[in-house]
């Protein structure tokens, strides 16, 4: 079996999967990133999977029974592999949708919730040329492997990952922050997938050829947190206590690198088809993972200023926030809040806090 990738966040336990399932594994990658997490009896092949003729160098004349393509420029992979595998596994990205990275693209501006596979690809480059080389490449994959598997990761959170918005909140645990702004309540759903959760998808499809042929899955977390929600549970991990300073989303400028998008929209995946073709279900709870994610950057912090934070665009000014929140603050004390002829409810159907009142005193059985 054959893995491109292999040592990242995502590779390190789908290759520990497959060698627990009694696989032959071998993984191509650089070189650059060995990780000692990496089995010993895995087979290490070193080449440039963005370079077809690099990739043509190191495989030879050699044939696979499944080549699971995570990393590199998957069209030239999937070329190369042409009556090299059995089977073709590859990993790809949610931006394929239209509106996922510009959710003025739709009317109204936002995501269909939750998506589905079958919902609208980018088709356009001159909409979202990102989104189009996306979809082309899944095409592309198809039309070299008719059989082949296709994932549509969200964004991935765990450890070693490249992207930590989790950063964002521990960095402030750990510098004693005790305020954080959120925009519009931090109600923004935004589907994520922990890494553990991704090698399992990835390792039902190894495990059922059948009904993985041929088809696209979307792949996440089942449980899709908010951004409070993802606050509220780091903090509540590390023992901190956060007080949330909720602005609307045009004010709530420090609430960016969190939302990951230019509006509080949803972005939800549907995870309908690989639930029931592949009996997918998380093999660590979101909630779990969050708090394991937490404490693994708690352990291995990242440089201030390093990559990760210039990634994230989180520039940790807290005397701007500072500033920001006081004026917020100073702008809802000075607004009046009229006394209405009737007060708005919340309508005559609610019945919880602050509703209708109950038409019995008592319960009768």
């Amino acid at each position: 079996m054959l893995v491109v990738g292999g040592t990242g966040p995502t590779g390190v336990p789908l290759v520990q999967g497959l060698v627990d399932r009694g696989h032959r594994v071998s993984i191509l990658h650089r070189g650059t990133h060995e990780v000692p997490d990496t089995p010993a009896e895995v087979e290490h092949l070193h080449a440039d999977p963005y370079d077809a003729d690099s990739l043509r160098v190191a495989l030879g004349t050699r044939t696979f029974d499944v080549s699971v393509v995570m990393y590199g420029r998957l069209r030239a992979i999937a070329d190369v592999l042409v009556g090299r595998t059995g089977r073709f596994l590859s990993v790809g990205g949610v931006p394929a949708y239209r509106g996922f990275m510009d959710p003025f693209l739709n009317d109204p501006p936002g995501l269909p919730v939750p998506l589905a596979e079958t919902a609208p690809l980018v088709r356009d480059p001159a909409e979202d040329e990102k989104g189009y080389r996306i979809v082309r490449t899944e095409e592309s994959v198809f039309e070299s492997h008719p059989t082949a598997t296709h994932f549509r990761y969200p964004y991935v959170y765990g450890p070693r990952q490249v992207v930590p918005r989790e950063w964002c909140i521990v960095r402030r645990v750990l510098d004693g922050r005790r305020q954080i702004v959120v925009a519009d309540e931090g109600l923004t759903l935004h589907h994520h997938a922990y890494t553990d959760n991704c090698a399992h998808a990835l390792l039902l499809a190894v495990d059922q050829p059948d009904a993985a042929s041929g088809q696209i899955f979307n792949v996440g977390d089942e449980e899709v947190l908010t951004v409070r929600q993802v606050i509220d549970l780091v903090a509540r991990e590390l023992g901190h206590r956060f007080e949330i300073v909720s602005m609307p989303y045009g004010l709530a400028v420090p609430a960016r690198p969190l939302l990951m998008q230019p509006l509080p929209t949803h972005r939800m995946l549907d995870l309908t088809a690989i639930r029931t073709r592949l009996g997918y279900r998380d093999a660590v709870p979101a909630r779990q993972a969050l708090a394991r994610t937490a404490r693994w950057l708690v352990d291995h912090p990242h440089e201030r200023g390093g990559t990760e934070e210039k990634i994230l665009t989180d520039p940790f000014d807290y005397p701007a926030e500072d500033a920001l929140i006081a004026s917020w603050q100073a702008a809802e004390r000075s607004v009046t809040v009229p006394s209405f002829a009737v007060e708005p409810r919340y309508g005559l159907a609610y019945s919880g806090p602050g509703g209708r009142a109950r038409s019995q005193a008592e319960f009768e059985e």
